[in-house]
């Protein structure tokens, strides 16, 4: 797939190598800030709190969410430093989903490390977790504005009854595109169009801003999580920072299963039905896995829609002044569906 090149809002997909670097570049110093932020209010009196919290927190990742909040906040000119606590609050919230995600989902590994669960065990990343989710809320009271404690909070339930949606539809056959669709967009797109819109309002900007940038982080996050899953079932997955074969394994119905499953033949058909029932999880069994859904063109088709997707994202900021935080959001786009290639 990696000669494989294609086109989104003008900008080239695939070996363009499209990257976060801009806007790391664009946020930087307000970045510097945030982490101050985390740093502090991840402290506790009591040692385990900051030691397991510090243990995903403290390897970073992208910080993508809280990234989004600081360029979102720059493509509106605000000059301010309220959106430092508020891009924190926003990893504290992705964060306590992580921590809560890998007890339920029994994982052992997350961007190649232990994941906190394994080492310390389930109830304390649980807890650990739901302190997070409540230093979260300590940040946006003491932000002042009912409208940002509103989205923000409104996005935490969200993405709660996402992921209740998500483990009921564990194990089925019977999930339909549009319910993955629902799922991801509430487990995963909720927080990338809060994190953007929250922006729009520390900004005092009008609802049509609001608007715009919540319609862009939203479609980011569903084309950033339709990549992920595509990921799951690429040979070469492991250089992409996820775990080939967690998602079969767990018989989750994501969308490559649903069409490899759709367009399958009575073999293929049997194959997935006892698969997701957790019946073949060998890595055999996945290996079979991925030469379905390759065969079937699943995956190039969750990518198309992730395209799709990422290219509603970029349109969004259409109405937006161009310039140097345009440009990294435009290409912060490009990069979550060029991982695949």
């Amino acid at each position: 797939m990696s000669a494989t090149v294609h086109h989104l809002g003008g900008h080239r997909i695939g070996n363009s190598q499209p990257s976060l670097d801009p806007m790391l570049a664009l946020v930087a110093n307000d970045l510097n800030l945030v982490n101050a932020v985390i740093l502090d209010r991840m402290q506790s009196n009591i040692p385990l709190i900051p030691e397991l919290a510090g243990h995903l927190i403290a390897g970073r990742g992208k910080r993508m969410r809280p990234m989004l909040t600081l360029a979102s906040a720059q493509l509106l000119g605000y000059s301010g430093a309220r959106h430092h606590k508020l891009a924190a609050c926003v990893e504290f919230i992705h964060t306590a989903t992580l921590l809560h995600d890998d007890v339920v989902d029994s994982s052992d590994l997350r961007r190649g490390k232990r994941t906190a669960n394994i080492i310390w065990g389930n109830p304390a990343s649980v807890l650990v977790g739901d302190f997070l989710f409540s230093r979260s809320f300590e940040l946006m009271v003491e932000d002042g504005s009912l409208k940002v404690l509103k989205i923000l909070s409104n996005a935490s339930a969200v993405i709660a009854e996402g992921e209740v949606n998500q483990l009921t539809a564990v194990r089925r056959l019977d999930i339909s595109e549009e319910r993955y669709l629902d799922i991801i967009g509430a487990k995963t797109a909720a927080l990338f169009a809060a994190a953007c819109r929250i922006a729009a309002v520390v900004a005092e900007r009008g609802e049509s801003d609001e608007a715009a940038l919540d319609a862009y982080g939203r479609n980011l996050g569903i084309a950033f999580q339709l990549v992920d899953d595509a990921i799951d079932y690429v040979s070469d997955a492991s250089t992409m920072g996820k775990d080939a074969g967690n998602d079969f394994r767990e018989g989750k119905m994501t969308l490559p299963v649903i069409l490899a499953y759709a367009r399958g033949n009575e073999e293929a058909r049997g194959f997935w039905k006892e698969a997701i029932s957790g019946r073949r999880i060998a890595d055999a069994d996945f290996a079979e896995a991925v030469r379905l859904v390759q065969s079937s063109h699943a995956v190039d088709d969750t990518l198309a829609r992730a395209r799709h997707y990422g290219q509603r994202a970029i349109d969004a900021l259409g109405g937006f002044a161009c310039g140097a935080a345009k440009e990294a959001m435009v290409e912060a786009v490009e990069f979550a569906v060029a991982r695949a290639y």
